[in-house]
């Protein structure tokens, strides 16, 4: 089935991203936009949803509200409606648990009239047209029949999927998985007699915070190794965040390619540590474990594990101790991989595979408003929310800034200030070029 009307925008995924931008688009006459998501619904990161967890970012930066905070998709308005004001008010918090984020967004996807679930894009071509648009073939995930659909810009909000170590993803399994699993095999992974944890961020930490809460009841052996040089918590300083802000990120998108990959390694500090709430209630609770037993716990920093192999009826982890040099095999039931996460790029992609800027093999060229730049300019844009780390920094995967990154891209598609962006965010100033 084909569709002839040429819609201004499509968005390919529904992450928060997407659905932030769906929800800035929804009261606006000038964009008629869709959005489709293999996905039966919207659900953010579900086997991380661990109950008690808290997400890095505070309300304030929901879908919606530094685009325009009288909007009816506000968190606010979403604790309204679910009559859950007094209740946060007595929370007193600016943080709010995971599984209530993930609560807001699918009420918000739940209204959306453009966001279509249950639907895959599987291609996307430019159209043999007269006006130059993309032509982008959809199928019913439950059906399997195919719709073609036609658009002016198209924004690819694919997220990321598991990035697994190599070696170790032939042996993916209910013994060996990633963080993005663990809740949905929680229950199988607390049944071995020795479970060890691999990474150092955030997830490795709610993991192991999760099982060492519940190792008095299932008595096995825990283990966390990580390849950093120790287990440190995330950069909390205010001025330090100012990384996270419009001013930096133009600052940054500026930059030589090289430099930009430099700048990311020296704000690592602010990205990948983990929350020092979380770091506290581990050694809280080890303190008060161990006052009267002995620990069946080991925690130990600069080991990586190169490799796995099963052997009986459990698995052998080929680990070195990097600093030392020193390698040893460790026996362990059951594995989980907090190994962060890569872009997921669609493979139709590859029909504009020649026909863009790539900075490297990996990184494709990409504007300040978020277009990828080919090398015959076009009209019909293809945004991107989806890879965009070496381009525009460490916010690339910031929800405190999705909301600027879809103001911007909307205030491109209709060619003026829809959502004025801030002209003074913070405090500081990171180039010469900007005025104090």
């Amino acid at each position: 089935m084909t569709t002839q009307k040429i819609y201004d925008l499509i968005g390919v995924g529904i992450g928060p991203f997407n659905l932030s931008l769906a929800a800035l688009i929804e009261p606006l006459d000038e964009v008629d936009a869709l959005f489709f998501d293999q996905t039966d619904t919207f659900e953010w990161h579900p086997g991380m949803l661990i109950e008690g967890m808290d997400l890095q970012t505070p309300f304030i930066a929901d879908l919606v509200t530094f685009a325009d905070p009288t909007s009816p998709y506000t968190f606010l308005n979403y604790l309204h409606h679910h009559d859950r004001m007094y209740q946060f008010y007595f929370f007193n918090r600016f943080d709010i648990p995971r599984k209530e984020y993930n609560k807001y967004c699918q009420w918000v996807a739940n209204q959306l009239k453009d966001c279509h679930f249950g639907h895959k894009v599987i291609d996307v071509k430019d159209a043999n047209t007269t006006k130059p648009c993309y032509e982008v073939t959809v199928q019913h995930t439950a059906t399997e029949q195919t719709e073609t659909y036609f658009c002016k810009h198209l924004v690819l909000g694919t997220g990321s999927v598991p990035n697994l170590p190599p070696g170790f993803e032939d042996y993916k399994n209910e013994d060996v998985i990633h963080t993005s699993q663990y809740v949905h095999s929680a229950q199988s992974i607390k049944q071995g007699k020795a479970i060890t944890v691999m990474g150092s961020g955030q997830s490795a930490a709610e993991v192991f915070y999760d099982l060492l809460l519940e190792q008095k009841y299932y008595e096995y052996e825990l283990t966390w190794f990580t390849r950093s040089g120790g287990f440190f918590q995330k950069e909390d300083a205010k001025l330090g965040k100012e990384v996270f802000s419009p001013e930096y990120v133009h600052y940054f998108h500026e930059l030589p390619f090289q430099e930009r990959l430099d700048a990311l390694e020296t704000l690592d500090p602010l990205r990948n540590g983990v929350d020092p709430k979380t770091l506290q209630a581990i050694y809280h609770l080890l303190y008060n474990r161990s006052i009267d037993r002995d620990l069946a716990v080991t925690i130990q920093p600069t080991t990586e594990a190169n490799g796995i192999k099963a052997r009986d009826g459990g698995y052998e982890l080929s680990c070195k101790q990097w600093q030392e040099g020193h390698k040893f095999t460790y026996p362990t039931d059951k594995l989980i991989l907090a190994t962060g996460y890569k872009p997921k790029l669609p493979q139709w992609l590859e029909h504009y595979q020649d026909e863009i800027f790539w900075e490297d093999e990996k990184r494709f060229k990409v504007s300040k408003d978020y277009r990828l730049v080919f090398k015959n300019e076009r009209p019909n844009h293809l945004f991107t929310l989806t890879n965009i780390e070496h381009s525009h920094g460490a916010s690339a995967t910031n929800l405190g800034l999705s909301v600027l990154r879809n103001q911007t891209i909307i205030n491109t598609v209709v060619g003026k200030d829809i959502y004025p962006e801030p002209s003074k965010a913070v405090f500081q100033q990171f180039s010469q070029q900007f005025p104090r």
